[in-house]
């Protein structure tokens, strides 16, 4: 399984190690900036897409809009799953109501059914 995360701050391999998940059975990267993020998106190929939402220079709603406009426009593969998961959970929400798969603050990223 193929894991690309955007997060600015929190280090999310260390949070689903801690959280159990086995990242022997992962390929796992980690953008610390958004920039270039459909570039990134596009390179690396993700079956889970995470997405922090306050991180410069764009929110990961404005990530996630981008993307769902390059998926329309058949300019990107969208991922298997997007996942929300802002420390706050109205940005949670509403990157939900625009097309993510999943909303979960990032603490408990690791709890989601999705990992093998």
């Amino acid at each position: 399984m193929r894991v690309l995360a955007f997060e600015d701050h929190v280090d999310i391999e260390a949070v689903l190690i801690s959280g159990g998940v086995p990242l022997s059975e992962l390929q796992f990267e980690q953008r610390w900036s958004s920039e270039d993020a459909l570039h990134h998106i596009d390179r690396f190929r993700p079956d889970v897409l995470l997405l922090d939402h306050f991180m410069p220079p764009m929110t990961g709603l404005e990530v996630l809009d981008a993307l769902l406009k390059s998926v329309d426009a058949g300019t990107v593969v969208r991922p298997a799953i997007i996942v929300a998961m802002s420390s706050e959970p109205s940005c949670n929400d509403a990157m939900v109501a625009r097309g993510a798969d999943h909303g979960i603050v990032k603490p408990h990223v690791a709890t989601l059914d999705l990992w093998p």
